[in-house]
């Protein structure tokens, strides 16, 4: 196998790699309109039963008092008029807040920009995708996400100096006790907590369970590209099974398998640049769940939580906390362990990992993530400079000895085997092995991919520009220019390759280019950049060792004479 067919099978898998993710991707049914989504909304959450408590769960000190009841929704009546909105206003959010259930049902990034109109900012939470946070309490007549509260007066934006802002609603008191919902946003973080406050002022005691959800439809975010699939769903991290990814396929046909109780971990909605998690606090039992709204688009995945025995006369908060923003690594690691496995890297984390930390760093000292991937790319050329050298002094050794292989080609092309026979003396007496190309481009495969899901799953690259016309790396450059010089500097590396003896062999090797830059006027301009870096120092360093080896082989031939 030499190097032209190693190349050749590298695009080759690339190519149908990328295909199937494509197809993957546009297999699934097309989005459900708003009005679609409204309209099963009412239906399907009316007639859905609360996610139960286990028996386990109740097992856990909590088995005095009244049992879960029903859910939300299903002693509910359909969606209330009179369910009102605000706006909370961070330095990072703007959070939309219905007072049906005291949900989140609108969140704009306020650093973040719309894929499609960078003149709007982005919105995680929407009603296109039916994309709220939700909770409630399951319990006899307690208040749920279908529950109509009231907002009690104060300010609705974190004023100059002030480090956070709570929100506080309250709902009807039903047969004396009292139930409060409790936001609490915090300046420079995307996490709000979420509490729930009772006050048992009955005769009885009672032992609630709180429920938080993320309910979202099943298609993916607008706005992706179309070469490139990643995954839109629900996630699961425990200590024990650790980060699970859940498919709303699965979900809907009940064939779903996931971790469903722990005393840790957490539950998230996740895509491509962005993610929503609930996290409990550690050392809290709690049961995830999973499900598809029968009768509807809409599915709902959350976690359960005791809040414990409430005494008559006695009081207790339970909070749990929302997640709601970026994928940025550092913040998803200060909010709960593994949260930051939700940036995807599949098999490769142990390689992507440290190719992403090199890559902040070199940002931390450049300012700029494009020269950030120049200079990494320059440090991952110089790392493998050894191998390249040697697959490229192979590749100069059989551009040198190409004239006479096609001179034996000629004189033997009806005897294969002795063809063979002649080529493999004439590789011994030049001390060319012609596998010396393939080790080396193997070993970087790896380390080339993982940096391709570094470039690719990196939030940072998003909306952060480079030069000039590159003003967003994360998307594909307006003007193609870097995807046209990646074109024209894969013509000049085939050029310092050895033409390969077979005329239609010779021909595809040429038409690879523009294939294979075809593909890239899609891609991120950050991944073209690399690309485009990669080429060019692979251009001078093999140009070096093809001229030096030539003059060598030239020199020797005239001692030779």
């Amino acid at each position: 196998m030499d190097t032209r067919r190693l190349i050749l099978v590298m695009i080759f898998a690339f190519s149908s790699y990328m295909l199937w993710e494509n197809w993957q991707r546009y297999k699934n049914p097309p989005p459900v309109t708003s009005a679609t989504a409204n309209a099963t909304l009412t239906s399907s959450q009316t007639n859905s039963e609360a996610p139960q408590p286990s028996v386990n769960l109740q097992a856990r000190g909590e088995t005095t008092g009244e049992t879960a009841g029903a859910m939300p929704g299903a002693e509910a009546q359909p969606v209330s008029t009179r369910a009102e909105t605000f706006t909370v206003t961070t330095d990072l959010v703007k959070a939309v807040i219905s007072t049906q259930g005291g949900d989140i049902v609108g969140l704009e990034l306020l650093n973040y920009k719309e894929n499609d109109d960078k003149e709007k900012n982005f919105h995680l939470f929407d009603d296109q995708h039916q994309y709220h946070a939700q909770s409630g309490l399951i319990g006899n007549k307690l208040p749920s996400h279908r529950s109509i509260f009231r907002r009690i007066e104060g300010p609705l934006e974190l004023a100059a100096g002030q480090d956070s802002l709570q929100i506080r609603l309250e709902a009807e008191a039903v047969q004396g006790v009292r139930v409060a919902r409790i936001l609490t946003f915090k300046r420079g973080s995307y996490v709000v907590d979420a509490a729930w406050e009772i006050v048992n002022g009955s005769e009885q005691a009672i032992t609630p369970h709180a429920y938080f959800q993320i309910q979202r439809d099943g298609t993916e975010p607008a706005g992706g590209n179309m070469m490139m699939h990643t995954f839109t769903g629900p996630a699961v991290f425990t200590d024990a099974e650790k980060y699970q990814k859940v498919k709303f396929d699965d979900i809907a046909d009940k064939s779903a398998k996931f971790s469903k109780a722990a005393d840790n971990g957490w539950l998230a909605m996740v895509q491509h640049y962005f993610v929503s998690a609930w996290v409990p606090q550690a050392g809290v039992q709690r049961e995830y769940y999973m499900r598809k709204l029968e009768g509807s688009a809409l599915y709902q995945m959350g976690v359960i939580v005791p809040v414990g025995e409430l005494g008559p006369g006695t009081s207790k908060t339970t909070a749990v906390s929302l997640f709601a923003g970026p994928q940025e690594q550092a913040a998803l690691k200060a909010t709960a362990p593994g949260l930051d496995l939700v940036v995807d890297y599949g098999w490769l984390t142990l390689i992507a990992a440290p190719i992403f930390w090199a890559l902040q760093f070199i940002h931390t000292l450049v300012g700029n993530w494009g020269w950030a991937i120049v200079v990494l790319t320059i440090a991952i050329k110089l790392a493998f400079f050894p191998l390249s050298a040697a697959s490229y002094k192979s590749m100069a050794k059989m551009r040198v000895v190409t004239p006479r292989l096609k001179q034996l080609k000629e004189r033997y092309g009806d005897d294969k085997a002795r063809l063979n026979q002649e080529m493999m003396k004439l590789y011994q007496s030049e001390k060319i092995n012609p596998l010396g190309g393939c080790l080396p481009i193997l070993i970087q495969i790896p380390v080339f991919i993982a940096l391709y899901w570094v470039l690719l799953g990196a939030v940072e690259m998003r909306d952060a520009p480079w030069i000039g016309w590159i003003t967003d790396l994360a998307s594909a450059d307006p003007y193609y220019i870097l995807p046209v010089i990646m074109i024209v500097s894969m013509f000049v590396q085939m050029k310092l390759n050895p033409t390969p003896p077979d005329p239609i062999q010779a021909k595809v090797m040429m038409a690879m280019p523009l294939i294979f830059g075809v593909m890239f006027l899609f891609f991120p301009a950050g991944l073209v950049l690399y690309w485009v870096v990669n080429n060019i120092l692979s251009i001078a360093q093999q140009w070096q060792i093809t001229r030096m080896m030539e003059q060598g082989g030239k020199a020797a031939n005239d001692a030779k004479a």
